[in-house]
């Protein structure tokens, strides 16, 4: 019998504008945003939701989401795993970044 894993798909939370001059990679989170990752995190930990691993785009924003989100779940940020590939993804890129997801984790969290 297949165990069958757990797979939390989740957006970036909302990022400020690009500033004159600023890489779109380079976008951080704005506050509302920042408010909305954590409430993000803790609804998903009230209904049950609970990612073993989690892995994100390196993208400033995505990496603020991961980050906030791993703290409601007791998370350590160096555990997050980044992934390039992630960012600006075609369907295959993501694909291939959830098939190398080790299979001790009964649940994963991609962020992106």
């Amino acid at each position: 019998m297949t165990d069958i894993k757990t797979l939390y798909l989740m957006r970036h939370a909302e990022a400020a504008w690009m500033g004159s001059g600023q890489r779109d990679f380079d976008r951080p989170l704005d506050p509302q945003g920042e408010h909305d990752a954590v409430e993000m995190g803790k609804r998903l930990k009230k209904r049950g939701g609970s990612p073993n691993v989690i892995i994100s785009s390196p993208a400033c924003r995505s990496v603020q989401t991961a980050t906030l989100i791993a703290n409601e779940f007791d998370i350590s940020p160096e555990a997050i795993i980044f992934k390039k590939s992630i960012y600006e993804a075609a369907i295959s890129d993501l694909l291939d970044a959830i098939q190398a997801i080790d299979d001790s984790h009964q649940s994963a969290l991609l962020v992106g």
